[in-house]
């Protein structure tokens, strides 16, 4: 079969993205504003984050998206379902209904992440290794532009309109691109098809040095996920308003884009590798700006300025690391193979999330900050295996 032309291919990956983005970054960074407002606790907060484990176990059922049904079959039924989910969130009251909402938040992270093994394999069957690259600029910019549909403009919404009026739009744009997927082309898998569940895992963990790709994937945003889960409680904390949120957000948005830009251009222009380390050293540098922000008195422009830097920074990061599990992945065994090593990176930002909240209590906002900091140090000592690694499946999917 001949592939559509790239111009085409890019847009209905930049498309997916974005529809994998929107109930992350409603989960990650709407989900926390929304539980500070109604006064749920720091510890709270970070408990909830324990709904993200779905993220980390989508390998155990990878194998069946694999085998049973199409890419875009998959993606239509969990859109459909993400849409009423988000919906039944209206009825949903943290400070009452606590098991209940988990429940719910489970719920719907479950169908995120199934969603994201069925794009992410649309994906990897549709781009070649050379247009890895520039295929993840448009993907990080898609899935980051997700972020101000659920963090600017849902917050805004609900800034004038309450935070059931701020759900049902979420819900409505969730529809929205569940009925977009009915046009979506379908992906041609090749003659060679998955003889049994567990081949996929079977044929990654026989890789020389995929014990250090596991371990690198772990630890290379461990500082990001420490993070994250934090910074829009200290937003709150600082006396920022749901409309300077939104309006924060939307220059993080901008700040992403950049960098995703320029992360898939340096990819693909000095190679995975260089772009891994080079690019990872300037998102560890982020942690220190929100550390500094902290350490100051409350000022809004410090604030802004260490969330707009991690974000350029988080997007150069992401670019070079997306391209590099990408790179390991074998092309017939993509939904399951590039899930787990997604959902490697999934368990190290559910296990630093659930102990974030209780950590920024008892330490204070700026020695919290600090700590992600540290953590973000351990993964360059696996950049000798990893460079091993990584060229292999470059040379891999070149070929």
């Amino acid at each position: 079969m001949t592939p559509a032309p790239l111009q085409s291919r890019l847009a209905w990956v930049g498309a997916l993205s974005f529809a994998s983005g929107l109930p992350y970054f409603f989960f990650n960074e709407t989900i926390p504003v929304w539980l500070a407002q109604e006064g749920v606790s720091l510890a709270g907060i970070g408990l909830a984050t324990g709904a993200s484990m779905p993220w980390v176990l989508k390998f155990l059922w990878a194998p069946l998206v694999d085998r049973i049904g199409s890419r875009r079959a998959w993606i239509r039924i969990c859109l459909v379902l993400l849409a009423v989910t988000t919906a039944v969130l209206t009825a949903a009251d943290p400070a009452h209904h606590g098991a209940w909402l988990g429940a719910l938040l489970l719920i719907y992270v479950t169908l995120s992440a199934t969603q994201d093994i069925a794009i992410d394999a649309y994906t990897i069957e549709t781009t070649s290794g050379r247009e890895l690259g520039v295929a993840n600029s448009v993907r990080i910019g898609a899935y980051r532009g997700a972020s101000f549909v659920s963090s600017a403009l849902l917050v805004y919404v609900a800034a004038r309109r309450g935070w059931d009026a701020a759900f049902l739009a979420g819900a409505g744009i969730t529809a929205a691109l569940a009925a977009g997927s009915f046009v979506m082309p379908e992906t041609s898998r090749g003659a060679q098809h998955t003889k049994a569940l567990g081949e996929p895992l079977v044929a990654l963990f026989r890789r020389p040095g995929i014990g250090a790709v596991i371990l690198f994937a772990l630890l290379f945003k461990l500082d990001i996920s420490a993070m994250d889960p934090m910074t829009k409680p200290f937003w709150v904390a600082r006396g920022l308003s749901l409309d300077q949120i939104a309006a924060l957000t939307t220059g993080r948005l901008i700040a992403t884009l950049a960098g995703a830009a320029l992360g898939g251009l340096l990819a693909t222009r000095i190679g995975i590798f260089r772009a891994l380390w080079t690019m990872g050293l300037v998102q560890l540098l982020s942690s220190l700006g929100y550390a500094l922000a902290a350490a100051a008195p409350a000022d809004r422009g410090l604030i802004s300025a260490a969330a707009l830097f991690e974000n350029f920074a988080a997007g150069l990061g992401t670019a070079a690391f997306l391209a590099f599990l990408m790179s390991v992945c074998e092309r017939r065994y993509a939904a399951t193979q590039f899930a787990l090593l997604t959902a490697v990176y999934a368990l190290s930002r559910w296990a630093v999330g659930l102990s974030s909240g209780v950590l920024a209590e008892q330490l204070g906002f700026a020695r919290y900050f600090l700590l992600t900091f540290a953590l973000g140090i351990p993964a360059y000592g696996l950049l000798p295996w990893v460079r091993h690694a990584g060229a292999e499946g470059e040379e891999r999917q070149a070929t």
